[in-house]
């Protein structure tokens, strides 16, 4: 039990330590140094229906781009675009989106000369940008245009009349504001004339550029999952308390419950945080991010974006009752392209360049800290490290086929020191190589192939360690159908070789600690077992139909085949969801289903696999609400939801129903329900923010004994805004708010005293009542002042503070009719996280 104890206060020790040291919207007015937004092009004509349509002419002599598969290319309207197709369009007529929007970027400060910026723009159904990646473009242009993307609005293409996501190609063009004529000029330079923009690098003059125009157009028909939420590596960055990284920032989406203010582990809609499942390009990921509040596991200049399905997910995605969180990584770019960052407790960098003639693309990334010598000064009794890499090899073997080889890993180390003896409390690794081949054919259809290694080792002290080595193989299948039905299909299998060696001497048992007087009990019969190899085999099938134009459904199906240990389940998970439209900006969605999983872990730790030997864990998960596009490209949301758990390891939730060593092992039953609202507008808006509210309870039960669970917090609150103050600066801050968790009262006990839940009591065997502790809050601030260099480089000082306020969170102690019931006092957790990032 002392191994359990240690790795799951480790974060919160570390936290404590380092504590006591450290101490609706404005219209976008252009500055005055800046080119308003470019208006689509007066003279492009409308869009062609598909069938044998000539791609558009990119203006600015650019060649014209091959439209991919049979899909038209797009030309957006001089006049307001709207969403119907024209007239005389077939029946059939694929639409391409059409811009509602200007397609334009404020000129950046600092910069100079003209340039153009070439994007890809996964436009959703709703007519939102879900990404954008600049494919040609130099800095600082090509951030200030994907910066600017993230608010542009389309109405969405269409096929039969029903909206369907789309990939675009759009140009967008920067014009530097010309100067004023000298008073003895003959003449003066007409309004708007400047250079040509240039290609990367930008070395040619011409004639001066029209409007950014669609030069391509692929329709994938892909609609984002109902209820599932985005956050694009853009709006990600400049998100005040996150730090800079997308996994970072998943505390701000509604159904996101932290344990602890600052600390990387959630529940989500009631499930535990070793119920969460973390993927990046569908690779499994121990955990996101490093120990002692550190940043992801994954550098951010790789990250597309991330995805958070908090329950009903789509089919493909399984083997966790809880949440998934999906990263995607960015695509392989033709052109050299870098960042790196220089901060108080770490240093990273990222670069990318193609090789053979732009079939081929290389990257290198990654990360390493320095805090052992901060923590030297400041905290001599915890040892911190961390370090992280990512490298990528891809290649064009064929036109649309791409093989690619993709390494990553992480490893963090904490230690504390006491009278001279260093107690070691993670020490973990972790190493992915992902060989995969991707070809896409026709129209919105693709196959990949993929084999994985893994290595995944948790040392603990005195040699003791856990280890799982794993070999894993994947096969998926999306495919559209002549009607537009989309098929999705896949096949995988997992191999795990799992190592656990508790033993520290020669009369240990196998598997497991020698008793020491500390109430330690051998591990096999604990929960982990001894070494074992497991299997999982699994596959799933799923379709998205339009039953009529309004109203699409999903149905699928997932099964999944465990051996573990000797023990066989077998797990079938029916999903479903639905989308219907009701109405220009207003779309009904739901989704159900049921998810299965092995049993897990406190948190997730790399290496550490509870066996199987009482069976899956199962949930189901229900959820309806409303999306509504709202006026000054305003989203929001509302949803209510409702998880039911069944045979649950959740050790944390369950405390107080059983002893801390019988929640370990003991199954659960367990339910949460709540209500979820949110708005937003895009932060890359000159005034942008966001807000989440959630309204949630959970409880677990065991035999007949029910109680709220020991981390559930009724309220959860995140607001932020952010300011763009011109010429560089831009500021925001974040307001984080939880309710108080609830607190145990064993017996009988005296009023509460100070505001201290129970007292000192002199009764025993009095029923068991609950007391919510004192709210949390705290402020993040984030401050950016960014600087152009050259032609392509920039430079930013960068201040983001987690906890401004000094805020201390109280958690639950441990009471009963004879004792004090007193709370603990966690923190304050502040983080200062000041430096340069800077790119090319």
């Amino acid at each position: 039990m002392r191994f359990l104890r240690r790795s799951t206060a480790a974060a919160a020790l570390l936290a404590s330590a380092l504590a006591p040291r450290l101490a609706a919207a404005a219209p976008d007015t252009p500055l005055p140094h800046a080119k308003p937004p470019a208006e689509p092009s007066g003279d492009a004509p409308p869009a062609e229906p598909s069938g044998g349509a000539p791609p558009a002419e990119p203006s600015g002599g650019a060649p014209p781009a091959e439209p991919s598969g049979d899909a038209p290319p797009a030309k957006p309207s001089g006049d307001a675009p709207t969403a119907a197709p024209p007239p005389d369009a077939p029946p059939a007529a694929l639409v391409p989106p059409a811009p509602l929007t200007p397609l334009g970027a404020d000129y950046p400060a600092g910069a100079h000369g003209d340039a153009t910026v070439r994007l890809v723009l996964t436009v959703n159904a709703d007519g939102t940008v879900r990404s954008a990646v600049a494919e040609d473009g130099v800095e600082p242009f090509a951030s200030a245009a994907v910066a600017a993307a993230t608010s542009f609005r389309f109405a969405p293409a269409t096929r039969s009349g029903a909206p369907v996501a789309a990939r675009i190609r759009v140009e967008v063009r920067f014009t530097e504001a010309a100067s004023p004529a000298p008073p003895d000029a003959s003449a003066a330079a007409p309004p708007g004339a400047s250079a040509t923009a240039p290609e990367r690098p930008a070395t040619a003059a011409g004639p001066a550029p029209s409007a950014p125009r669609a030069i391509e157009v692929t329709v994938h028909g892909e609609q984002p999952a109902p209820g599932v939420s985005s956050l694009s590596r853009g709006e990600v960055r400049i998100i005040p308390g996150a730090f800079g990284d997308p996994f970072r920032a998943l505390e701000v989406l509604p159904g996101v419950t932290p344990i602890v203010s600052g600390l990387p582990f959630f529940y989500v809609r009631g499930s535990p945080p070793g119920n969460v499942g973390y993927f990046l390009d569908g690779i499994r990921v121990p955990y996101l991010y490093h120990l002692g509040l550190g940043p992801s596991v994954v550098h951010p200049g790789i990250v597309d974006r991330v995805d958070l399905y908090p329950g009903g997910y789509p089919a493909r995605h399984g083997r966790y009752a809880g949440g998934i969180v999906a990263g995607e990584t960015t695509p392989p770019l033709p052109y050299w392209h870098g960042e790196g960052m220089l901060r108080l407790v770490d240093v990273g960098g990222l670069v990318e360049g193609p090789f053979a003639g732009n079939r081929g693309a290389a990257l290198v990334g990654g990360r390493y800290s320095y805090t052992a010598l901060l923590l030297s000064l400041a905290a001599p009794e915890v040892a911190l490290d961390y370090w992280d890499y990512q490298a990528r090899l891809s290649y064009e073997v064929v036109p649309e086929g791409r093989v690619s080889l993709f390494a990553f890993g992480a490893h963090d180390f904490l230690a504390s020191e006491e009278d001279g003896e260093e107690t070691t409390l993670f020490d973990t690794t972790f190493h992915r190589l992902d060989l995969r081949y991707d070809q896409a054919y026709g129209q919105g259809s693709a196959l990949r192939g993929a084999l994985t290694l893994g290595h995944d080792e948790t040392g603990i002290e005195d040699g003791q360690k856990a280890l799982t080595r794993s070999l894993g193989a994947r096969l998926s299948l999306a495919h559209r159908l002549r009607d537009e039905t989309m098929i999705r299909a896949g096949i995988d299998a997992v191999v795990d070789d799992n190592e656990l060696d508790l033993g520290t001497g020669v009369d240990a048992p196998p598997g497991g600690v020698a008793p020491d007087g500390d109430d330690d009990v051998p591990a096999d019969d604990f929960l982990f077992g001894r070494s074992r190899v497991d299997l999982t085999v699994g596959g799933y099938i799923e379709s998205d139909i339009a039953i009529t134009p309004r109203l699409r459904i999903t149905p699928g199906l997932r099964l999944d085949l465990y051996h573990s240990d000797g023990t066989v389940a077998l797990a079938v998970d029916p999903r479903l969801s639905a989308r219907l439209s009701l109405g220009r900006g207003v779309t009904f969605v739901q989704a159900h289903g049921i998810a299965s999983q092995l049993p897990s872990f406190v948190v997730p730790i790399p290496g550490v696999r509870p066996r199987l030997q009482d069976g899956l864990q199962r949930s189901f998960q229900s959820s309806a609400g409303v999306e509504l596009a709202l006026p000054e490209d305003i989203t929001a949301t509302v949803s209510v939801f409702h998880n039911a758990f069944f045979n649950m390891t959740d050790a944390l939730g369950a405390l107080g129903l059983e002893s801390a060593e019988d929640a370990f092992t003991l199954r659960a039953l367990g339910a949460a329900t709540g209500v979820e609202l949110s708005a937003h507008r895009r932060l890359t808006r000159r005034v942008g923010g966001f807000a989440s509210y959630t309204l949630s309870r959970s409880t677990r039960s065991i035999g007949r004994s029910r109680q709220v669970s020991s981390f559930d917090r009724t309220h959860v609150a995140n607001v932020a805004l952010t300011y763009d103050l011109g010429r560089g600066y831009r500021a925001g801050g974040r307001f984080v708010f939880y309710s108080g968790l609830p607190q145990r009262i064993d017996g009988a006990t005296l009023p509460p005293i100070s505001g201290v839940p129970g007292g000192s009591g002199s009764l025993a065997g009095g029923a068991a009542r609950w007391e919510r502790l004192p709210p949390f809050f705290r402020l993040d601030v984030r401050l950016e002042k960014r600087w152009s260099i050259g032609k392509s480089g920039w430079l930013a000082v960068v201040l983001d503070v987690l906890n401004t306020t000094l805020s201390k969170e109280t958690l639950p102690g441990r009471c009963d009719a004879f004792s004090p019931c007193e709370p603990t006092t966690f923190g304050p957790v502040t983080v200062p996280n000041f430096g340069l990032e800077g790119g090319f």
